[in-house]
């Protein structure tokens, strides 16, 4: 609440120009994302579709930079690995399983719970499902590395993403600026 407190005082300083900037900047961070700054500057007095706006950039720009690095860096690793395999399948033995034993032996309980609470939904929902309902069990910057890790297509990805930020953030846009018009 801390996080949140100091970005409503913030809008509030600085001038009118500059605060979309601060919702954006809001968006971009996981457990706020789009929802919460959206929120936040509703509150702060900014217009609801500026403020709506500003968040959903700031939560796909965030996204989209994840799932691009997550994609570069699981193709990074696949293509070391395969050529380990292919070394090893020349040489002695597969390095390939080692590499897999090593990590699942480092994961965390935490990190595997997330993993497998993941899993779940992505067998069940696909990338559409996991990506909508995704911000009900975890922030979309999670979703959406776990979804390039799993080897999807960025584009495919970042479609689904872009929807889901775009659905959750007007959603809560029209509850709390109904609210706030309510109160007001």
């Amino acid at each position: 609440m801390n996080l949140i407190e100091t970005f409503q005082g913030f809008v509030a300083q600085v001038p009118e120009l500059i605060q979309p900037l601060i919702i954006a900047l809001a968006g971009a961070i996981p457990f706020i994302e789009g929802e919460g700054a959206v929120s936040i500057g509703i509150i702060g007095g900014i217009h609801p579709v500026i403020a709506a706006i500003a968040a959903i950039v700031g939560n796909f720009l965030c996204v989209a930079v994840l799932v691009i690095a997550g994609s570069g860096a699981r193709s990074a690793i696949v293509k070391r690995t395969r050529s380990r395999e292919a070394v090893a399948a020349g040489g002695a033995g597969s390095v390939g399983g080692g590499v897999s034993e090593t990590a699942a032996a480092g994961a965390t309980d935490r990190g595997s719970a997330r993993r497998e609470k993941f899993q779940r939904a992505f067998e069940r929902y696909g990338v559409p499902g996991v990506s909508l309902l995704g911000p009900l069990l975890l922030p979309t910057h999670f979703t959406a590395t776990m979804l390039a890790a799993s080897g999807i297509g960025k584009a495919r990805i970042l479609i689904w993403q872009a929807v889901a930020i775009i659905g959750w953030t007007t959603i809560v846009a029209v509850i709390v600026g109904g609210a706030v018009s309510a109160i007001r």
